[in-house]
């Protein structure tokens, strides 16, 4: 039986390794093997819960789902979701054992290498492949010794490396040979080949430069891979889907951008419709009337409803409800919208308790134990101004990951009720106002096109049927498949497959 593995370094943050390794998964299940995604440690406010609940990365959901295979918790053993510029939430195996500042993590290092052992053995015994990825740069010298993710883990596994540089933010030939001439000889001899991404234009002109580059480098550039736009989960906020965008005539939907944005993922789907713009603003001055507004979650939710108030989101927010818009929070920011959040064990910050928007009727205390769960619900709520749409007992289905315990009014209108009899989320008495903790609430697109069909109702815009996708992971599949067939056109397999010395007689 086949096996081995292969791992996917960069030259930076951000240059696509999470997209390439999700490719490799839907390249090698297609041909016939077993395959998982590894990364022993992530950083990244974007993350997902399990069906054990536990919480894990979202890019390794991702490529889990590439590779054909339910996410498991191991594919991401080590979670580090940022509180502030200093400290991180620390997640292992899927459950948060505190905050840390940054040299106190250093201390942790001993700790965490059996479980990143035990979690990566589980994955090669149940595997033909795994694909690893590794984070930022393999090349931060001061980083080498504690080094848990690229390298340091790269010589623990004896995985060969590929190097992967990002031509669209231009310097790749030097981010390439750079980052190979930083690496001390038993680090450079795990790698194994270049790759460059997001290339614009005709290869042919690149040829003279990938020739001096791989006699420089010693290494074969195994492919170039051309800039591509998919509507797949990105690895964390340094993401053009934050830029703004236009050109959509219909429906627009603006989300506003804490500093700790959590989960920006929850609005992909908005996307696949037609006539919705969305786009992300951070000053109320960008404020354009759109006919939803969305304050998304956040991992530090009192300091980024300081941060908020004093950039003038609160008059902001109160002009924009009275002048007949929708507002609608999420996670952390359904907890702004409340009256009060209260922090005294500091879970979160250091600021023990803070007035919130009072836009919904409800108070929230943080709390040490951390929420993480997969749901199902059916929305409850009816009105007949943006909610018209919303007949019947429309099942949902998300997943909650937050700190806070909510308490709302006795007279609070619930938005849900979760399958097991629990009422959830709450909406204002002009219905204006609306929040929940749930995440992942657009992928439920036949919801979600019953909330836009009242926004076009108010808008005298004509209402729409279902999306030809059956669900939002239809659509993905569809994706993961063009991304499969766009790399694998332009990346050397053969010569991968012998990197990973899978013979040729297990070649499927």
């Amino acid at each position: 039986m086949a096996k081995g593995t292969i791992m996917l370094q960069g030259t930076a943050s951000s240059v696509g390794k999470s997209l390439l390794c999700a490719a490799l998964c839907r390249i090698f299940r297609q041909d016939g093997y077993r395959v998982a995604p590894f990364k022993s440690q992530n950083m990244a406010l974007n993350s997902y819960v399990t069906e054990d609940g536990l919480e894990m990365g979202r890019a390794q959901v991702m490529q889990a789902e590439a590779a054909g295979i339910e996410p498991l918790v191991e594919m991401n053993p080590i979670l580090l979701k940022p509180t502030s510029d200093r400290g991180s939430q620390v997640v292992v195996m899927g459950r948060s054992v505190g905050n840390m500042e940054a040299m106190d993590y250093l201390g942790w290092r001993e700790k965490l290498l059996p479980v990143i052992d035990k979690a990566f053995a589980k994955l090669y015994d149940q595997s033909d492949l795994v694909v690893i990825e590794g984070a930022g740069s393999p090349a931060e010298i001061n980083l080498r010794e504690n080094d848990l993710v690229n390298m340091g883990l790269a010589r623990r596994l004896q995985s060969p490396v590929l190097l992967v540089g990002d031509i669209d933010r231009g310097g790749v030939f030097a981010s390439l040979y750079g980052t190979a001439a930083l690496l001390e000889d038993d680090d450079r001899n795990l790698l194994r080949g270049l790759i460059i991404n997001r290339f614009r234009g005709n290869r042919e002109v690149l040829e003279p430069g990938l020739k001096e580059l791989s006699s420089l480098v010693g290494l074969p550039v195994l492919g170039v891979i051309p800039y591509m736009l998919l509507n797949l989960d990105d690895e964390d906020s340094v993401t053009e889907r934050l830029k703004g965008r236009s050109g959509r005539t219909g429906l627009s939907v603006q989300v506003i951008l804490p500093p700790r944005l959590a989960n920006f993922t929850d609005f992909n789907p908005l996307e696949l419709f037609e006539d919705v713009t969305l786009s992300y603003i951070r000053k109320p001055s960008e404020l354009a009337s759109p006919d939803m507004l969305i304050l998304p979650g956040s991992k530090n939710t009192i300091g980024d409803l300081l941060y908020l108030r004093k950039a003038g989101w609160e008059e902001a927010l109160k002009e924009y409800i009275q002048s007949g818009g929708l507002l609608m929070g999420i996670c952390g920011g359904f907890q702004m919208l409340g009256e009060k959040i209260c922090d005294p064990e500091e879970v979160e910050g250091t600021v023990p308790e803070a007035p919130g928007f009072g836009l919904l009727p409800l108070s929230t205390v943080m709390a040490s134990e951390k929420s993480t769960r997969r749901v199902e619900a059916i929305w409850l709520h009816r009105d007949n101004n943006f909610f018209q749409e919303m007949t019947g007992e429309e099942k949902v289905q998300g997943y909650e990951i937050h700190m806070g315990r909510t308490n709302y009014r006795t007279l609070q209108q619930p938005l849900f009720i979760y399958s097991e009899g629990r009422k959830e989320g709450a909406v204002s008495d002009d219905g204006h106002v609306f929040g929940t903790y749930l995440h992942g609430i657009f992928d439920n697109l036949t919801w979600t096109t019953r909330l836009l069909n009242g926004l076009r109702r108010r808008r005298g815009l004509p209402v729409r049927g279902n999306l030809s996708y059956g669900s939002y992971r239809e659509f993905k599949e569809k994706e993961y498949d063009r991304l499969a067939d766009t790399v694998r056109e332009n990346l050397d397999l053969s010569q991968i497959y012998n990197i990973i010395n899978v013979p040729e007689g297990w070649r499927k």
